[in-house]
This record gives structure tokens, sequence and C-alpha cells, in this order.
């Protein structure tokens, strides 16, 4: 199971996920709205067991209403509402000063949920927005766990097969870009091979508006990084 504490404010989330032994998982500010609930979505991919339902993260939040709340319910996330005086009665006695941080309450959160949950009532997820959204939410749900468990079964593969690759394009491996680069140089002797013309023409052709040459000089020296041998003096040479 996964325990997420929100700490919510006008623009912002302060998300922290921890496990069923207390570890914490990930720390997160993440913005309001879409964007933010398509992060929050992928950290809980990243460290949710494949095989495990929605159902198995928790999620606590300071309302029982709001942007976030309506789309963790229909994801099918168990959310609890936990009233903002409980949670300065936990600091309290939590903590030695007693003052508000938000990382702070999102890591009391996210404890208040993992350990005393049975003392407070999960918000019902029946409304009619809930349903009106449960579909889309889902979808978006499945789309954003199967491309991080895609990206990291095609990091893991290029760690084996291709290292160069996954050094040149190391966070971006799913951006547009990388996989326009790995899709017309998909083995380590074409990347190696790739000039920077052509590899500028495949960023533009992949929707990047500027292709800047410290780019290409980043991504060429490091898609080229099998082309060195060591000579029988033990010297490194170019082939």
């Amino acid at each position: 199971m996964l325990f997420v504490g929100d700490d919510w404010a006008e623009a912002h989330h302060d998300i922290e996920i921890g496990n069923d032994e207390g570890r914490v998982v990930a720390r997160r500010r993440l913005p309001e709205g879409l964007a933010g609930i398509t992060m929050l979505q992928e950290l809980v991919a990243e460290h949710l067991d494949p095989a495990a339902e929605p159902d198995q993260v928790l999620v606590g939040i300071e309302t029982e209403r709001g942007p976030w709340v309506q789309p963790l319910l229909a994801a099918g996330y168990v959310v609890y509402a936990i009233n903002p005086m409980q949670v300065a009665r936990y600091r309290e006695r939590h903590s030695t000063s007693g003052a508000k941080s938000d990382q702070a309450d999102a890591h009391l959160l996210a404890e208040i949920v993992r350990l005393d949950r049975a003392h407070h009532r999960p918000v019902a997820g029946d409304s009619e927005t809930a349903e009106h959204i449960k579909v889309a939410a889902r979808a978006h749900q499945r789309m954003i766990w199967s491309r991080v468990r895609q990206v990291n079964s095609l990091r893991s593969m290029l760690r084996e097969y291709s290292p160069a690759a996954l050094a040149a394009f190391g966070a971006d491996l799913a951006g547009r870009e990388a996989l326009a680069v790995l899709a017309a140089a998909p083995t380590p002797d074409q990347g190696r091979r790739l000039s920077q013309a052509r590899l500028e023409s495949l960023l533009s052709k992949a929707g990047r508006q500027e292709v800047s040459d410290l780019l290409c000089k980043q991504w060429l020296p490091s898609l080229r990084g099998h082309c060195y041998h060591h000579d029988h003096d033990g010297q490194r040479g170019a082939r």
C-alpha cells in the first residue's frame, strides 16, 4: 500500500508518499490542476506494486472538495478528508515546536492515514460529479501508469543493450525527441553514426521549435560513447 499526504494550497500541493513501513518514498510540490494530478499519478505508478489495485493508495487531505478530490476518488484511491483542527492537534502532539510547515503537514497527513485511519471516514465517491468524471479519470490514470511502466522497461533494456543512449537521454527518455532518435537509430552502431545535422532534423520533426547546438553537442558525445576502445597499450583511442 501507499499512503499519500497532501497539504494543499490555492496554487500547489505539497505531497509526501510513504509505504507500509513508514518509509518516505517521494516528496514533491505539485501544481494545481491536471498537470499536478498527472505528476501524482506518475509518482504513484513509480512506487506502487504493479499488481496492486488503485484502492491500495490512501490519501489524506484537509478537504473533501476541490479540483483534486473528485479525480482522486474517480481514479479509485481511498481519500480521507482530515479536519484541519485534528491535524493541528496531531502537529502539537508530534512536533516539538508545533509550528506549521507544508512539508511537515504532508508528512502528518500521510502518517494519519497510515496509522490512524480507523478514526477517520473516507470521502464518499458516489456524487454526480464523481460519476461524470470517473471514466475519464480512470482512463487518464491507466495511460499514465502504462507510460511510466513502459518507460521503466525501456530504461532497463537500454541499460543492457545501449548504455550510451540511456546516458544521452537520461530523464527525457519518454520525450518525443528521445523516442524520435531511438526510432531512427535503434542500435548502438546507428546512434554512433548520427551526424549533428541528422540529429537536428530529427529533433525538429519531433516538434522542438529551437534546436540548440548545446543540445546536439550534449547528446552526440553520449550517443558516441562506445566509439572508443582500449588499444594494446591500454590507452583510449578512437576507432
